[in-house]
């Protein structure tokens, strides 16, 4: 038996000074009775789109595919959407940023440009209270007090940056009313409703964190937190039935599965993983899983061959069916049975452009004798990790599993030779190995068997880059004697017990670098060659396995599953259980009835989640069994374990009172002035409302929830394409959405308040948008991204408790409490705190600044490799003594310990260009402007190279160009006259090839030399020649004022080219003819103009002779006398008019004559 809590229970004759601690610990909830304040809780479920309205159903996150909600859009004809511009992107305008197939088929959505889509699940939410009151009622009574739940969605990172953008992705969404149709009230408007919000997905990230917080109205329910992930490992089968495709599911807990078994460790990576697995289940190939942090979990019989080979070189003394190791990835299961591996690859389509999902578990590594799985907690380079250790013909090397993109691949390491031939010894094994990922080191816990058969372990680091492996340290034989002290420094000068050190595993943590060697000990190094013997931890323990946090704690189990519990910052080791505080716990939560405690209970796992550390137990009371997942209260077991040792009895009168110590130096916490933490967290967050359903009561519908499905999915989408431009007059992905429409937003508001909106639903163009301004909310960020030569500024408030007054010849009042900052890597951060004593408020304000030092990283792409540090505030003496009274009991306040992650990179905006320090999300990088003829002036923050990369007439004829045409056409040190540009600037590369150019930089000139592409550009039309250059911008290995190395490539379209000698000459040459030529023409046409009016006069003259024949012909011809009589008058009036003629030509005749 590996009882959890005492067997049996303690009795209840306890002290009668536990009893009055009791008393004075109950008091508070006496007052909470008093105050009649119920405890409330937020209650979240996943329903897909056939469950919304059904009360009891819960659905796993299985689908990952979109369907269309074109219909109800359909209905909204007179309504702010816009579906034509969805509809007018073009195919290479899509960057696959979320998944667009057809739910429950597997092929692309053709028709996804063309639609709005919907997610496959809602979030349904609900709360309840403790009391009587029906969950049902208390809905109701919270939405008609205007209650309304706020959802906050946070998209995990994914872990291959290489093929996703790594982004801080955040939506909040306020939840829409819905009634249940599943029952009628005749004497209610409502029965049965809920709250519902789309759950919305993005590609390359399949763990989701959603926050549930409320909107200020209705009672008062504090904020929680859910794990929402998606589980590959699950699949609809022909019945639309969910069945598992590792193995097949059990259904039924037997008590034989739990009890009397040993705990074992959790393993997975570090905010990545969707499915957490747990081995370990006697004489069964079974595994619990779950992809909810076991709020809920399946038992699965595992599909595996469950061979068995032993052989000469791997001997097996028996087999088993357990499970032993198991780690999960973001997308692989990896187990251990014997001495075989397998895995198994999820199917997430939202992972990779092809699935990779496995059809059966894959063993790998068959021929190896395999005697230990490693976990390596954190990913790396786009990838994650895990190590198998070798017995038999390989002991002493490593088979080191890289796992990308659910692809697996293992190699052999050290490569060349054994770790036991690297350190010349014949016999050794590798107990245990942890890898460094950021410097690519691999740490491994030697054990040795000298030639006396004495055994002794060394600590060796394998370089994996340089294929350098070397000796850090060798652990000593025997346990020091630590002469009362909390800790020993190892110098080999101490003397030590006759207690073994028997190391047993390693522990290391990348933002603090505390390397811990653990056994029947604690050894803590931050640099891997100097130790620290912890000895609070007793030597006749064995420790079984650590938890870490990461976050500055960690858990310790023993191999007798006692729980110890370490803080970083201090050296001593406090014991949870078994503890007299722990039996001050199940005290009294005997006398709450609480069901989460039972007289035989068996601890399975332990782990960590959002900082809290939680119990995996199997319960059995009144003869039923069953696993339930509870939060270990380290703070008040630290709390109770405080007072119940610093308490004093004193008489006053006839009776004895108790007197408490408190050893927390200060009363009063609080963190002040923190900056917006946007520009620091690269947090970013968008805001949607449901849409306004015109209802009287206010409840939606399904078409209306389908309208805010699609509403979510657009703005997510707008996010996804935005690519910044810098001509943007708005830098906001939104306003394309409402651009067109912004001038009919008051008839829009006109129709909803007539309730004459299309559809019976109103889109406000107001609630969806982008959040830039959010506020610090006086506690620390959990991570922040820090540039090149870049601060993070706040200040602590503490009021204390006994002032100091020094009298002398200055008055100075001295500060009971100090403030340290411990830094995990000094040669890179510094801190400064500076000081200032409040008098007449008995308190002291801290100011806290950390700097990036400018010297201890090289430049990289924006998010990708980054260095991971931290930085511990502490109070002295605070830690294990101090506690901050919440609404959810005591917590350690976070300026005890105040740890996260300040990554030294690149400013973390989701665009390409990445070059300004810590530059606001709306910030105009790339500046472009004309200052005069031929010369253009590009600004940028920093400095950086310009090269011209490719270019044309038009854009259908640009080419890229070679590396000899850039070095000649950019480089100031070509000869054959090739330059597309210059600058008077005169800061050049190490090796003269390029400008190095800056915004103090004195601008560009475009020249266009005879070699290059640019000169002698003929127009098409009548305007000026124009050419488009493609340019490439780049600060890698120039700028030294960030750490991030960016690349950008543009298109640059340049008017007004200068026409070359020859073809200008030729220009000349022609105009100046065509206009001599005119004048020429002119002058002869002045000469030749008597002549010319002279022909003309003969040439009439001549033509008119020949109509009057014609006339005298038609009149000597008459046909009868009507005729005769119109032909007279006709040759009358035309033998006149010759009369004329014949006169007027004879007078000229005359005259010339």
């Amino acid at each position: 038996m590996f009882p959890v809590g005492p067997a049996p229970w303690p009795r209840l004759r306890v002290l009668w000074a536990l009893w009055a601690l009791l008393v004075v610990l109950l008091a508070p909830w006496r007052l909470w009775a008093i105050q009649e304040t119920q405890e409330c809780t937020w209650q979240v479920v996943l329903n897909n789109l056939e469950s919304v309205g059904k009360n009891d159903a819960i659905d796993h996150f299985v689908d990952q595919e979109l369907y269309t909600v074109d219909k109800v859009f359909d209905l909204l004809v007179d309504a702010p959407i816009d579906r034509d511009e969805v509809r007018g992107l073009g195919a290479d305008e899509w960057e696959r940023p979320w998944s667009c197939t057809l739910l429950g088929s597997g092929h692309l959505l053709t028709i996804s440009l063309q639609t709005y889509l919907g997610f496959p699940y809602y979030l349904k939410i609900n709360y309840s209270c403790t009391g009587e009151v029906s969950s049902e009622a208390l809905v109701r009574k919270g939405h008609l007090t205007g209650l309304k739940p706020v959802v906050l969605v946070t998209f995990q990172s994914p872990v291959n940056f290489h093929r996703w953008k790594i982004e801080q992705l955040q939506i909040q969404m306020e939840a829409a009313p819905f009634r249940s149709p599943a029952e009628r009230c005749d004497a209610e408007e409502v029965c049965l409703m809920s709250w519902y919000t789309p759950m919305p997905i993005k590609n390359g990230s399949v763990v989701m964190r959603v926050d549930v917080s409320s909107n200020g109205l209705g009672p008062f329910i504090p904020n929680k937190r859910f794990h929402v992930n998606i589980n590959g490992f699950l699949e609809r089968g022909r019945d639309h039935e969910l069945q598992f495709t590792v193995g097949n599911e059990l259904f039924h807990l037997i008590p034989r599965h739990f009890v009397n078994v040993p705990s074992r460790p959790l393993w997975y990576t570090v905010d990545q993983t969707p499915v957490l697995i747990l081995g370990g289940i006697p004489e069964e190939k079974a595994i619990l899983l779950t992809d909810t942090n076991f709020k809920d979990f399946f038992l699965v019989e595992l599909s595996i061959d469950s061979c068995w080979v032993g052989s000469f070189y791997c001997p097996q003394a028996s087999f088993t069916a357990t499970i032993y190791d198991a780690i999960a990835t973001e997308s692989t299961l990896f187990i251990r049975q014997n001495q075989l591996i397998y895995y198994f690859t999820g199917t997430y389509t939202t992972l990779y452009e092809n699935n990779h999902g496995s059809e059966r578990w894959v063993r790998v590594l068959a021929n190896e004798c395999i005697k230990r799985l490693c976990p390596v907690h954190f990913h790396s380079n786009g990838s994650e990790y895990v190590m198998a250790l070798t017995a038999g013909k390989n002991e002493g090397y490593v088979h080191f599993g890289t796992i990308t993109d659910g692809l697996v691949s293992f190699k052999l390491l050290p490569r060349d030779r054994s770790v036991c031939n690297a350190i010349l010894v014949d016999n050794c094994s590798i107990t245990w190995a942890v890898f460094i990922a950021g410097d690519y080191n691999l740490l491994m816990l030697v054990e040795i068997v000298g030639p006396t058969s004495s055994k002794y372990f060394q600590v060796v680091s394998y370089d994996l880059v340089s294929d350098y492996l070397v000796v850090l340290y060798t652990i000593p034989e025997f346990i020091p004697d630590a002469r009362g002290l909390e800790f020993l420094m190892i110098l080999g000068t101490e003397s030590y017990t006759n207690f073994p050190m028997v190391p047993k595993g390693m522990s290391y943590n990348p933002y603090n670098n505390l390397l811990l060697i653990w056994g029947n000990f604690l050894l803590q190094s931050f640099n891997s060659e100097n130790f620290i013997y912890l000895a609070d931890f007793p030597k006749e323990l064995s420790i079984k396995y650590l938890v870490n946090s990461f976050r500055g704690d960690m858990a310790i189990v023993t191999e007798n599953e006692e729980i110890w519990y370490l803080l970083e910052g201090s050296y001593q080791v406090y014991q949870l259980f078994p503890s007299k505080a722990w039996e001050v716990y199940i005290s009294l939560q005997v006398l709450q009835q609480s069901s989460r405690y039972a007289p035989n209970e068996t601890m399975v796992t332990l782990f960590y989640e959002d900082n809290k550390l939680y119990q995996l137990v199997y319960l059995i009371d009144n003869q039923q069994g069953r696993l339930i997942k509870r939060l270990m209260p380290v703070e008040q077991l630290l709390m109770y374990q405080q007072i119940s040792k610093e308490y004093v009895l004193e008489r006053q009168g006839s009776h004895l009172t108790l007197s408490f110590s408190n050893f927390c130096p200060f009363t009063v916490m609080r963190l002040q002035e923190l900056p917006n933490p946007q520009i620091y967290t690269r947090q970013e967050r968008y805001r949607a409302q449901p849409p306004r359903v015109l209802e009287p009561w206010g409840f939606h519908s399904e078409n209306s929830l389908a309208v805010y499905q699609g509403l979510v999915y657009y703005l997510l989408s707008l996010h996804s394409k935005y690519d910044k431009p810098y001509a943007d007059p708005v830098h906001d992905p939104t306003w394309r959405w409402w651009k067109n429409k912004k001038q009919d937003q008051d008839y829009y508001f006109y129709l909803a308040n007539n309730w004459r909106s299309t559809g019976s639903v109103h889109v406000d163009m107001t609630s969806y948008e982008k959040i830039y301004d959010l506020k610090a909310e006086n506690e620390l960020p959990e991570r922040i991204f820090l540039d090149k030569g870049t601060s993070y500024s706040f200040s602590v408030f503490l009021t204390t408790r006994k002032p100091e007054v020094q009298h002398g010849p200055s008055f100075q009042v001295l500060s009971p409490v100090d403030l340290a900052v411990v830094l995990a890597d000094p040669d890179c951060i510094e801190a400064m705190v500076k000081e200032k004593v409040l008098v007449n408020r008995n308190s002291v304000l801290f100011w806290v600044t950390l700097s990036d030092k400018r010297s201890c990283f090289d430049q990289g792409i924006s998010g990708h490799h980054l260095m991971k540090t931290s930085m511990l505030v502490k109070v002295l003496g605070s830690s294990g003594h101090c506690f901050q009274n919440t609404n959810r009991g005591p917590q350690q306040p976070d300026g005890a310990s105040a740890y996260w992650l300040p990554a030294r990179q690149a400013p973390g905006l989701r665009y390409h260009l990445h070059a300004a320090v810590q530059p606001r999300a709306e910030q105009t990088l790339l500046r472009l402007r004309q200052s005069g003829p031929g010369d253009a002036l590009l600004s940028l923050p920093g400095h950086y190279v310009l090269k011209v990369v490719g270019g044309g007439p038009t854009l259908d004829t640009i080419k890229e160009y070679s590396e000899e045409e850039i070095y000649r056409f950019n480089s100031p040190l070509d000869k054959t006259g090739s330059l597309i540009w210059t600058t008077e600037n005169t800061t050049t590369t190490e090796d003269l090839a390029f400008n190095i150019m800056s915004h103090n930089s004195l601008g560009i000139e475009w020249l266009c030399l005879e070699n290059s592409p640019c000169h002698d550009t003929i127009p098409h039309n009548i305007f000026a020649p124009e050419f488009f250059f493609k340019v490439l911008v780049s600060n890698r290995g120039v700028d030294e004022s960030t750490y991030c190395d960016y690349q950008l490539t543009f298109l640059l379209h340049i008017h007004g080219l200068p026409l070359s000698a020859r073809r200008a000459f030729l220009i000349l040459l022609v105009s100046a003819s065509l206009f001599v030529g005119l004048v020429i023409l002119y002058i002869v046409c002045c000469l030749l103009s008597p002549y010319m009016v002279k022909v003309c006069n003969i040439l009439r003259w001549k033509i008119n002779s020949i109509i009057g024949l014609e006339s005298n012909y038609t009149y000597s011809t008459p046909s009868d006398s009507r005729a005769f009589s119109h032909s007279g008058t006709v040759s009358w009036r035309s033998s006149r008019l010759n009369s004329r003629v014949v006169y007027k030509g004879a007078e000229e005749n005359k005259a010339e004559t």
